[in-house]
């Protein structure tokens, strides 16, 4: 059984126009896309912006309600699930964000902000046995102890994304949505934390969905992609057969528009 299966996932915005704002149209964001994900792989869903990729990993999450279709994780399906029930699941499964300084509260320390995970899905922990859980993570995504103190503010945008892929993991889960989280930095360091994600997932047995808009960063992480345009997917194979025998024109005009150095 796959850890994620996604069975004809539709998610429409509705258009509202008139005095009294009645419904005349829809926006197909995701409109009828269904894959799957195995246990302990990768799978890139790549496509320029505004194809409906960021909003699958949302829906996913239960952080943007779906219009139809299934979100099964380990055979189950949360979308149909209150947010009481899918509690649990919040935990099972997170997402790490595309700005790394959008994403951290500025006004709490980094002790605060991955230790409020913790609080919350782990309450039998005392402060002493969150500020080793959080100085154990930090060294785990290349940071040092001590940094718990500071705020986001004080640290680069590399560092803060590590310090959002270390918040993803306080709760042990098992399967992560990566929307774009390297797209915000530079390309020496998108190299250096796509290398971590993969040094974790080795570790721990994590589980991806990566999305991104580079076609190379995806090949380098990814077992198999998926390629979104206007809300649907046009091409799923394996990242090596997607970029030695593109099928899809679409695909071919994304091969196309990655720069070639040497």
């Amino acid at each position: 059984m796959p850890l994620v299966e996604v069975r004809n996932l539709k998610v429409w915005f509705p258009i509202r126009s008139g005095v009294f704002r009645r419904h005349t149209g829809d926006v197909k964001a995701v409109d009828d896309v269904s894959f799957s994900i195995e246990k302990g792989t990768t799978v890139g869903l790549v496509g320029e912006s505004g194809s409906g990729k960021t909003t699958i990993g949302r829906a996913l999450l239960k952080l943007i309600p779906a219009t139809a279709g299934q979100a099964l994780f380990n055979g189950t399906d949360v979308l149909p699930m209150s947010e009481g029930e899918f509690r649990h699941h919040r935990r099972e499964m997170q997402m790490i964000f595309q700005d790394p300084f959008g994403s951290l509260n500025p006004r709490l320390s980094i002790f605060q902000i991955i230790g409020e995970a913790l609080e919350i899905h782990f309450p039998m922990m005392n402060r002493e046995d969150r500020r080793a859980r959080v100085a154990e993570l930090l060294v785990k995504v290349g940071l040092k102890p001590d940094m718990m103190e500071r705020y986001p503010h004080e640290f680069s945008g590399g560092q803060r994304q590590r310090i959002g892929i270390a918040r993803a993991l306080a709760v042990e889960p098992k399967f992560i949505v990566c929307d774009e989280p390297v797209s915000a930095l530079d390309v020496s360091v998108q190299a250096q934390i796509v290398n971590l994600l993969q040094d974790l997932q080795e570790q721990l047995g994590l589980t991806y969905l990566f999305i991104a808009h580079d076609l190379a960063v995806v090949e380098h992480i990814s077992d198999h992609v998926l390629v979104m345009y206007h809300g649907k997917i046009v091409e799923s194979a394996s990242a090596e057969a997607i970029y030695e025998n593109p099928q899809h024109e679409y695909t071919k005009k994304l091969l196309a528009a990655v720069p070639v150095f040497g």
